[in-house]
């Protein structure tokens, strides 16, 4: 895919980042109105953003005011200098907003996951020469993401950005979704022109959270932040746990740091040479070792179909898992990156065991 760099059509966008902000829901015209002024005098901010139409995962709770707030946004626009962004799910949004003179749309995680209603966004897409962006679906689906992204490109639209919001999680965690960084890191490094923004406000669901999160998509090169901000995020009609105010979102800003994608500096490219030889290295070892295990994974299971004996051993699994746990911690190595390859190992086991 040949995709515009964030640069080329968001005015101000520097070294291919951009920052978006604004409420999670547009509620009132004075709220919109209070929070474009303060957010048009934190430095950095390119977007603002704010939900008019809300998918609720259950009906009575906010689902926002619908296209009145679009005169909102446009004064706001007029008023602070701030181009606006909305969140689209049918194609009469597409046509709401283009008549409202919105500068970017984005389609939300509810939606991505639906292909049906991607496609009724790109459809009123078509011929229409606007900036999109799409979240990740709600679950870890990384096809289903590059599906809904192909959608609105095939549109003849060469300015789109993907939004990492996070996954929904199967287990309880410290964040509202889970940000399963490696389905992120995959995505760049299929499409490498594809510009990746993060939204810490949907991962974490909680303000307190924001800088950790943050901190490490721009640790990870990803090219800008979607921070949910409000002008009293205590009277927020929705999600106002995760929502700061833009003076805190100035500050937050203020104590990022930003990284280069190289250094030019003669002893580090040496240094770092040396080091990715050694990594090279290392890794063929484990690849060997690797099949080596497999050799005799093989052996055992061969012997156990001899003597009619079951590919499941929990008693050994249980055992086995425990003393490779303890053994990774001696070694100061993360007990949940350990059983996660422990696991797949067991897995792969039992599946070459198993008769054709």
């Amino acid at each position: 895919m040949k995709i515009k760099s964030l640069d080329t059509w968001i005015e101000g966008g520097n070294n291919n980042f951009i920052i978006i902000s604004g409420p999670c829901g547009a509620e009132t015209r004075s709220q919109i109105l209070n929070t474009a002024d303060q957010i048009s005098q934190v430095k950095g901010v390119h977007l603002f953003r704010a939900g008019v139409w809300k998918p609720r995962t259950r009906p009575g709770g906010f689902e926002g005011v619908g296209k009145k707030a679009l005169s909102w946004l446009k004064e706001a626009k007029e008023k602070y200098g701030l181009k606006v962004a909305v969140e689209v799910a049918r194609s009469q949004h597409v046509e709401e907003c283009l008549k409202a003179g919105i500068d970017v749309l984005w389609i939300g995680a509810r939606t991505t996951s639906n292909p049906f209603s991607v496609q009724e966004v790109a459809d009123a897409l078509q011929g229409v020469d606007i900036p999109v962006l799409i979240k990740n679906p709600l679950n870890p689906d990384l096809n289903l993401w590059i599906g809904a992204i192909e959608r609105v490109y095939r549109t003849g639209n060469n300015k789109i950005a993907a939004v990492h919001r996070g996954f929904f999680p199967f287990r309880k965690t410290r964040f509202r979704n889970d940000p399963k960084w490696e389905i992120v890191i995959e995505l760049k490094s299929r499409f490498h022109n594809l510009p990746i923004i993060c939204d810490p406000s949907h991962i974490t669901g909680d303000s307190r959270l924001l800088n950790e999160i943050s901190q490490k998509s721009l640790d990870l090169n990803m090219n800008g932040l979607m921070i949910e901000s409000h002008c009293t995020p205590e009277l927020a009609l929705c999600d106002g746990k995760q929502q700061i105010t833009p003076t805190q979102l100035g500050t937050l800003l203020l104590n990022l740091t930003h990284r280069v994608e190289t250094a030019h500096d003669t002893n580090f490219k040496e240094l770092l040479g040396q080091y990715r030889i050694q990594i090279d290295e290392i890794d063929t070892q484990v690849i060997k070792l690797f099949a080596q295990r497999r050799e005799l994974a093989l052996k055992i299971g061969k012997e156990k179909q001899k003597r009619n004996v079951s590919i499941l051993q929990l008693k050994r699994w249980k055992k086995m898992r425990q003393s490779r746990l303890e053994l990774a911690r001696e070694f100061g190595l993360s007990e949940k990156f350990m059983d996660k390859i422990l696991q797949l190992i067991h897995k792969e086991s039992i599946s070459i065991q198993s008769p054709n």
